[in-house]
C-alpha cells in the first residue's frame, strides 16, 4: 500500500500544477470565443496545432529517454543530463537552419482562410519559431526537476508561466482597449502601436511566458557542461527516435484533424468549422488534464519500480483505479454538458448558437481520451523492456488511421468525422498495446473488470446524451449510480488504502 500511496502522491503533486495550469488556460476559451469570431478562433487553433506537432519533433523524445537512462546509468546522471540537452540543442539549430530561409513558403503553406493577410501570418510564424526553440531548450531542465523529485519548483514555474500567459492575454484583449476608450495616461503612445482585435497578441503573450520560463530555469542550465559521451549518446538516440515518432504520431492524432479541416473544407467556411470544432473540443479538456497528470506522475514511478518483485501487480492495481476514475469523469462530463457549454460562448447569440452546433463532438472526443489514458498506462511494457519500436508501430498505425480517414471523410462530414476518427484511432492504439504487451511483457491486468466499467460508462453516456437529450438531472443521477456501484465493488481495497 505504501507503493500505491507514493504513486498517488507523485501524481497528485504533478497533477495539481498541471490541472491548475490547464484549468486557468481553459478559462481563456470563453474569452477567446467572446472576443473573436469562430473563424478567427480557427486561426488560433491552426497555429497551436502546428506548434504542438513541432514541439514533439524538437523535444526529440528526450523526456522518456532521460528517465530510462537515469535508471540505466545511475552513476552517470550528469552525463545523461548533458547528452540529453546537447541532442535537443543540436535539433533546434538544425530546425532554425531549415526554417528561417523559407519563411514565405512556410507561411503560404500554413495560412488558412481569408480573414488574415499573408504578412500577419508571416509574423505569427516568426513568433512561433521563437516559442518552439525556447520551449525545446527547457524540456530537459524541466524533466530533470521531475527526476530530482522537485515537483514544487516544477509546478511553480509551470504555474507562473500560465499566469503570465493569461495576464498578457487579458492586457491585450481587455485592459488596453479600456485604457484607450477612456483616454487614460499614455493612451496616445499606445495608439501608435496597438491594433484592436489583432489575434497575434495571443501569440505574443505565449512568447513572453516562454522567455520567463527559460529565465526561471537558469539554475538548471548552469549545471550543464560539455561532458559528452558518444557511446551513451548513440544508445540514447537509438532508444529515443522511436519514442519521438510515437510522440509525433500521438500529436498528429491530437491536432492534425484541425489542420486538415482548414485545408480540405471550402476556404470560405474552413476556419469557421475549425473554430467550432476546437471550441467544443475544449469541453473534453478536463479528462485530458487527468490523463496528462497521470503521465507526469506515472512515468518516473514506473521506471523506478521496474525492478521490484511485485511490479506487475502494482501496475495492474494502478490500472484498475485509473479505469474507474476516467470512466467516472467521462460520464460526469457528458452529464453536465449543458453547464459546460457556457464556457464556449460567442459575443452575441448568433455566434453562441454557431459554437453550440458542435456539441455533438464531445462524447466521442471524451471517450477517445479514456482510450488514450489507458494506452498510456499500458505503454509501460515497451518502455521498461526497451522495445520502444512497438510504441512507434502503435502510434504510427493510429496516425495513419487519423490521416487517411480524415482525408476521406472530412469533405463529406466535416468535423463530426474528425471526432469519431479520434475515438477510433485511440481505441485501436489501446487494443494493439494490450495485445502486444501481453505477448512481450505480460502484466496481470484485470481485463474483464476493466472492460465492464468501460462498457457500462459508454451505455450510461448514450442514455444521458441521446435518449434523455442531455438532461442534467438524469445525467447526474447516472453519475451517482455509476460511482456508487464502483465504490460498492471496490470498497474493500479502497478502504484499506484510505486506512493506511
Amino acid at each position: 500500500m505504501s507503493t500505491a500511496k507514493k504513486f498517488a502522491g507523485q501524481t497528485a503533486v504533478y497533477g495539481l500544477s498541471t490541472i491548475a495550469g490547464r484549468v486557468l488556460s481553459f478559462f481563456l476559451t470563453p474569452i477567446y470565443t467572446h472576443a473573436y469570431a469562430a473563424g478567427v478562433y480557427g486561426i488560433l487553433t491552426t497555429m497551436f496545432g502546428w506548434v504542438s506537432i513541432l514541439n514533439a519533433v524538437l523535444s526529440f523524445g528526450m523526456e522518456t529517454t532521460f528517465f530510462r537512462y537515469l535508471n540505466k546509468y545511475p552513476e552517470n546522471k550528469k552525463r545523461v543530463y548533458n547528452n540529453s540537452f546537447i541532442a535537443i540543442f543540436a535539433v533546434t539549430l538544425l530546425f532554425l537552419l531549415i526554417t528561417l530561409p523559407f519563411l514565405n513558403f512556410i507561411t503560404g503553406f500554413i495560412k488558412v482562410g481569408e480573414l488574415t493577410s499573408h504578412d500577419d501570418f508571416l509574423i505569427f510564424i516568426k513568433i512561433f519559431i521563437a516559442i518552439l526553440v525556447l520551449d525545446a531548450w527547457g524540456t530537459v531542465p524541466f524533466t530533470k526537476l521531475r527526476a530530482d523529485g522537485r515537483p514544487g519548483r516544477y509546478g511553480a514555474i509551470k504555474f507562473l508561466n500560465i499566469i503570465i500567459f493569461i495576464g498578457f492575454n487579458l492586457l491585450f484583449i481587455y485592459v488596453l482597449p479600456f485604457w484607450l476608450s477612456h483616454n487614460l495616461v499614455g493612451a496616445a503612445w499606445i495608439h501608435t502601436w496597438y491594433v484592436p482585435g489583432w489575434v497575434g497578441y495571443v501569440f505574443v503573450s505565449n512568447l513572453i511566458a516562454s522567455i520567463f520560463s527559460l529565465l526561471m530555469l537558469l539554475p538548471e542550465f548552469l549545471r550543464l557542461s560539455l561532458d559528452f559521451d558518444r557511446k551513451m549518446f548513440a544508445e540514447m538516440f537509438k532508444y529515443s527516435w522511436p519514442v519521438l515518432i510515437a510522440n509525433l504520431s500521438f500529436l498528429i492524432n491530437e491536432n492534425l484533424d484541425k489542420i486538415l479541416l482548414g485545408k480540405l473544407l471550402p476556404q470560405h467556411i474552413s476556419v469557421r468549422e475549425v473554430g467550432i470544432y476546437a471550441a467544443c473540443a475544449k469541453i473534453s479538456l478536463f479528462l485530458s488534464i487527468f490523463v496528462q497528470a497521470f503521465r507526469l506522475g506515472a512515468e518516473p514511478f514506473f521506471f523506478s519500480h521496474a525492478k521490484n518483485k511485485n511490479a506487475g501487480q502494482t501496475y495492474a492495481r494502478i490500472m484498475d483505479y485509473f479505469v474507474i476514475t476516467v470512466c467516472i469523469i467521462f460520464v460526469a462530463l457528458v452529464a453536465n454538458i449543458e453547464i459546460l457549454k457556457y464556457f464556449v460562448k460567442g459575443h452575441d447569440k448568433t455566434q453562441t448558437d454557431l459554437y453550440w452546433t458542435g456539441l455533438k463532438v464531445v462524447p466521442p472526443l471524451v471517450f477517445g481520451y479514456v482510450s488514450l489514458g489507458i494506452y498510456m498506462n499500458l505503454s509501460v511494457w515497451y518502455k521498461l523492456s526497451d522495445q520502444t519500436k512497438y510504441g512507434l508501430y502503435i502510434s504510427g498505425i493510429g496516425a495513419i488511421l487519423t490521416i487517411v480517414l480524415n482525408v476521406l471523410l472530412i469533405p463529406k462530414y466535416s468535423y463530426i468525422a474528425s471526432a469519431w476518427i479520434s475515438f477510433a484511432a485511440y481505441t485501436t492504439m489501446m487494443i494493439l498495446s494490450y495485445i502486444w504487451g501481453q505477448k512481450n511483457y505480460p502484466i496481470p491486468y484485470n481485463i474483464k473488470k476493466n472492460l465492464a466499467y468501460i462498457v457500462a460508462s459508454i451505455i450510461l453516456v448514450y442514455i444521458s446524451f441521446t435518449i434523455f437529450k442531455r438532461n442534467i438531472f438524469v445525467g447526474n443521477a447516472l453519475v451517482l449510480l455509476f460511482a456508487g456501484t464502483a465504490f460498492y465493488f471496490e470498497r474493500k481495497p479502497l478502504l484499506a488504502i484510505l486506512k493506511r
